[in-house]
């Protein structure tokens, strides 16, 4: 029971951490060994931050504060196996990026705040209507000052300022959810870009390493 249990986390588990991991296989020249692919590959695991390890034909490595100049500076860690089957040799590749986990999580951040911004502007205009439904006993028309001349010629007495410009004001006061949303879309692009662009740069990358290019 325990190991179904164990197997049916993986499973769930790999639904999710796409997110964050970039998957991909690259097959080796043909006669081409893991000592060989590895031993070409291992410049790239030579850079500053850089640890790794490598136990028979698989290659675990992990970085803490990578240079920006490092071309694999995206990833925080991962895993390169050399697998053999009918084609020949292939290279199949696990790498883990926390700058894409966190460009898919801060445009959910932001439509938190864009909706709780919503929530609050139909609060404060609900309770503004709720408070000009109430009448105002206190509060008397006043006549507003005229000039004596103006009186002494019949002119009209002056009428109050329309509410209209009072209105467009506190309009432009109220919290705005626009700025919340234009983030969103701007993180969510840098996701999408991020991922597909990311993962043929890798790929690429392995592939002139293991042809000497």
């Amino acid at each position: 029971m325990a190991r179904r249990g164990n197997g049916g986390n993986g499973v769930n588990r790999r639904f999710i951490d796409w997110i964050w991991n970039i998957r991909g296989s690259l097959a080796l020249v043909p006669g081409q060994s893991s000592d060989d692919a590895f031993r070409r590959l291992d410049p790239l695991f030579q850079e500053a931050g850089t640890s790794h390890e490598r136990s028979a034909d698989t290659l675990t490595f992990r970085k803490k504060g990578q240079a920006a100049q490092d071309k694999m500076s995206v990833f925080d860690a991962g895993v390169l196996q050399v697998r053999k089957d009918a084609a020949g040799s292939v290279l199949h590749y696990r790498l883990k990026s926390r700058a894409l986990l966190f460009c898919f999580l801060a445009p959910l951040l932001f439509l938190a705040f864009a909706q709780a911004t919503v929530m609050i502007g139909q609060w404060e205009k609900a309770s503004a209507q709720s408070s000009e439904k109430k009448p105002d006993k206190k509060k008397k028309d006043v006549a507003l000052p005229q000039h004596p001349i103006d009186a002494f010629l019949g002119a009209p007495a002056p009428e109050k300022p329309k509410a209209d410009k009072d209105k467009k004001s506190e309009d432009e006061d109220k919290p705005s959810p626009k700025a919340a949303y234009v983030f969103a879309a701007l993180f969510a692009t840098l996701y999408v870009v991020g991922r597909i662009l990311e993962a043929r740069l890798v790929k690429s990358l392995f592939r002139r390493k293991l042809l000497g290019v």
